[in-house]
């Protein structure tokens, strides 16, 4: 996730070099995340064979790839490079994060909160990562960071060799048919709540630093700014599952999409300093929504956790990938700032659909 995260800093530097348009830009996050779609079919073979060797390698592939994105030569080597990182980053996510949920045991919230927690510290990094490598190093030697992604993969490799992944018999029983067949009623307000905080939650990872440094901030400081907001999500990543586990998954979904709007229109309505304040309550409650997703998710589908949390990671990514585009076509159109203040608007359409999803697991209700 620290190496994924290298494309919102990137942007402007490509913008500039290649001559994109802000839609061209977004479009790019388009074939990153895209690979996301195979997320459903990775985690149904994970239900059944141990694909654990195909985590392990994703640190190392996603490194050295987007270690190449600051010297791709044109649009066509760029779409390459992140197709690639798209498709290692959907074996990780869809083998590991069940993993850990498994080995979580009846902590669910708190473990998904564990592994968030990774997720936006990785992505926190990202972008400090790289504008500090381009101004010491140059764009130039950014492909020698991918030392890190191998290094990443090895110690993946000493600590979960002998963590058993094979999921249970129980498990393997269960067909794929029969597993979807029970996921409608859940899977519907999920994506409601998905689509709602898409919006809101990608124009802020793709696009901040490039709407600071539209309004004048340094580019160092404007990277710097999302390294701010991603380590406030830390925090809310951490804090998120751990509280549904006490409070309950509908509650903390209810808070955490009724505040980040609110707080997004404060961002916009401040600057200087305050502005940059305002990113930590922004990130705190934005990013505090996924581990609880997660949770849910995978504790109403116990048969076939990993399919179910395949479908869920699949849709936030492709959703994300769209809601980049349509916010870099608005921004071309209307403005960075105006598709901000829209963004928040529209996340808050998504709080009357935490009521639709069930107060129990389904697979739950399905088994009793």
């Amino acid at each position: 996730d620290t190496f994924t995260g290298f494309l919102p800093p990137l942007l402007p530097v490509l913008i500039t070099s290649l001559s994109l348009s802000k839609t061209e830009a977004g479009l790019l996050r388009v074939f990153l995340q895209g690979p996301s779609l195979l997320q459903p079919v990775i985690g149904h073979l994970a239900d059944r064979v141990n694909l654990r060797f195909l985590g392990i390698l994703a640190p190392a592939v996603t490194a050295i790839v987007m270690s190449l994105v600051g010297i791709a030569p044109d649009y066509t080597a760029l779409i390459l490079l992140l197709t690639v990182a798209g498709l290692s980053s959907a074996n990780f996510h869809a083998i590991l994060s069940v993993a850990a949920g498994r080995l979580s045991g009846h902590r669910l919230g708190r473990g998904m909160s564990f592994w968030m927690f990774g997720a936006e510290l990785g992505r926190a990094l990202g972008p400090i990562v790289i504008v500090s490598a381009i101004r010491l190093l140059g764009v130039a030697r950014t492909p020698w960071l991918m030392v890190a992604g191998w290094l990443g993969s090895v110690l993946l490799y000493v600590r979960l060799r002998d963590v058993p992944f094979q999921p249970s018999r129980q498990q393997q029983d269960l067909s794929w048919q029969l597993a979807m067949r029970g996921m409608g009623r859940f899977m519907v307000p999920l994506l409601g709540i998905i689509v709602a905080r898409a919006f809101l939650f990608q124009a802020l990872t793709t696009y901040l630093p490039t709407f600071l440094s539209e309004e004048g901030v340094d580019l160092w400081l404007a990277g710097t700014s999302l390294t701010v907001l991603e380590a406030a999500g830390t925090l809310g990543a951490l804090a998120g599952g751990s509280l549904s586990d006490r409070l309950g998954r509908r509650p903390v979904l209810a808070a955490s999409l009724l505040t980040s709007p609110l707080v997004m229109l404060l961002f916009l309505a401040t600057d200087s300093w305050i502005r940059f304040l305002a990113l930590l309550p922004l990130g705190l409650t934005a990013f505090s929504i996924a581990p609880t997703l997660m949770a849910l998710t995978q504790e109403s589908f116990p048969q076939n956790p990993s399919l179910a949390n395949g479908i869920y990671m699949a849709l936030t990514f492709v959703t994300g990938s769209v809601m980049a585009v349509v916010a870099g076509a608005l921004g071309d159109l209307f403005g960075l700032r105006w598709t901000f203040a829209a963004s928040a608007v529209v996340a808050l359409l998504g709080v009357p659909f935490v009521w639709f999803l069930p107060s129990r697991g389904v697979g739950r209700e399905s088994e009793a």
